[in-house]
């Protein structure tokens, strides 16, 4: 084991600036793209699931629900009162 210290580079930017900007544009690129990637992904998933909901619901609709105001509440009268 040896008692000398050797000098540790923290910062290996330092050495080279220009491979240091480039490191940081790939990995900001790489978040930006990961990003855009999981959006899309959840977008895509709200319309499957918006899609496959709707489906579900149109095959096991009831008699009741071709007349018209099938299912709604009524609301008090518009208007009445004082």
């Amino acid at each position: 084991m040896s008692t000398k210290t050797e000098p540790v580079n923290a910062a290996p930017e330092a050495a080279d600036p220009e491979a240091a900007q480039e490191i940081r544009e790939s990995t900001a690129f790489k978040v930006i793209t990961w990003l855009s990637v999981g959006m899309a992904v959840a977008a895509l998933g709200i319309f499957v699931g918006r899609e496959l909901r709707s489906r579900y619901k149109f095959k096991r609709r009831t008699p009741y629900d071709f007349y018209s105001h099938a299912g709604e509440r009524q609301i008090g009268e518009f208007g009445v009162g004082i």
